[in-house]
């Protein structure tokens, strides 16, 4: 069973955990221990699980991601008002091959969804994201992924997959689950225009870092449909990250990238969260624990909500255009938008009502401008190819 290849977390980590106050995250997590194994999963929310594989980094490491490390600053930080039950499942080392931990990666992944538990992917490179991503396979036919990162990560050889070209496995391995990806925060002088010609044949979404930088809500509707997020530590700028060598100047600052975990936490339909590429800096594990923090702390405050003309808790607007009519539904308790997506009703949703795409309340007022959003229009298009 692949749960049998977990390691344990650290004694360092544990002894550590002694020391904190009652308040503290640590005394609040159930731990896998050399002594006590693997804590039961049953009512469990969240589930912390590192992945020490970093053989197809795109930029070699010049050492081994302390993981133990973001676990101390993690658990030195205070309890919210959660619900949550959390478990830390300890880390998936090196295998064999990288096959091998890729295989390891999916399918403990797929066990913790199958039980509803939401993992918290802590890897050291972003190659990760693929099993993570493949973990779904008979449990979702269709799979929306979130990457944030300066880079769409396509590569240039499709049989070679590295922390930058994973993606190009995702995109063209059977079986394909992946319904859209969208990226947050590209730099555009990191991707080439074959890259950025690609994201427009596929519909993919795609928002500069300066689009979201100008206005991080615009992140919210993006992260509520999705059901993978993969966070690239290179996303944000080397300031926050303590001027680590592979780290640009630019990018997301702390504050923006807490805010956009927390969005990620909030969305109901995420299911796995990963972050990767951290190096080993104080700052760094600092950073990524409260980016952690953030996720559960808006995982806590998830509402379930199906918007429908029926229901007194949602507003309905109907807006004529020049070729649609564009139906928006407001929400009375989070003041979150949606917008019906017809087209994409018998390919992917098999129900008997449109789909619904999240939205912001600028689409809206674009929409009474008779500008049709660029989101909208890329799904309604998805759903005839």
């Amino acid at each position: 069973m692949a749960f049998d290849f977990l390691v344990p977390v650290s004694d360092r980590v544990l002894a550590h955990c002694e020391l904190l106050p009652a308040q503290a995250l640590g005394k609040h997590i159930y731990m896998h221990t050399a002594r006590h194994g693997l804590p039961v999963l049953a009512n469990v929310s969240v589930a912390i699980l590192g992945v020490n594989e970093s053989r197809n980094a795109f930029e070699k490491k010049p050492e081994r991601l302390d993981i133990s490390e973001i676990r101390l600053q993690l658990y030195n930080l205070m309890m919210g008002n959660w619900n949550s039950s959390i478990i830390d499942l300890g880390d998936i080392e090196e295998g064999e091959t990288v096959e091998d931990t890729y295989f390891v990666v999916k399918e403990i992944v797929a066990g913790l969804l199958e039980e509803n538990i939401i993992p918290i992917v802590i890897g050291a490179t972003q190659d990760i994201t693929y099993p993570t991503y493949r973990a779904f396979d008979g449990l979702k036919n269709m799979v929306n992924l979130v990457s944030i990162d300066s880079r769409f990560d396509f590569g240039m050889d499709e049989d070679l997959i590295s922390s930058h070209s994973y993606m190009s496995k995702i995109i063209t391995e059977k079986p394909n689950n992946l319904f859209n990806f969208s990226n947050i925060g590209y730099q555009s002088y990191f991707n080439s225009q074959e890259e950025l010609d690609l994201m427009e044949r596929l519909f993919f979404d795609s928002y500069r870092l300066g689009e979201l930088i100008s206005n991080i809500t615009l992140a919210e509707p993006i992260l509520r449909n999705a059901h993978v997020v993969s966070l690239d530590a290179r996303a944000i700028r080397a300031a926050d990250m303590g001027y680590s060598r592979n780290f640009s100047p630019n990018g997301f600052n702390g504050r923006e990238i807490c805010a956009i975990s927390r969005y990620a936490g909030i969305s109901d339909n995420v299911s796995v969260f990963g972050i990767y590429e951290c190096e080993n800096s104080n700052q760094a594990f600092q950073l990524v624990a409260q980016i952690i923090w953030y996720f559960i702390e808006g995982l806590n405050f998830r509402i379930q909500e199906s918007p429908n003309s029926n229901s007194n808790d949602f507003t309905k607007y109907t807006v004529p255009t020049e070729d649609e009519s564009l139906v928006f539904y407001k929400s009375h308790l989070s003041e979150r938008w949606w917008v019906e997506v017809p087209s994409i009703l018998t390919s992917h949703t098999k129900t008997n009502s449109p789909a619904l795409l999240p939205c912001t309340e600028l689409d809206y007022l674009d929409a009474c401008n008779q500008n049709i959003p660029e989101r909208w229009f890329k799904a309604y298009k998805k759903g005839f190819n």
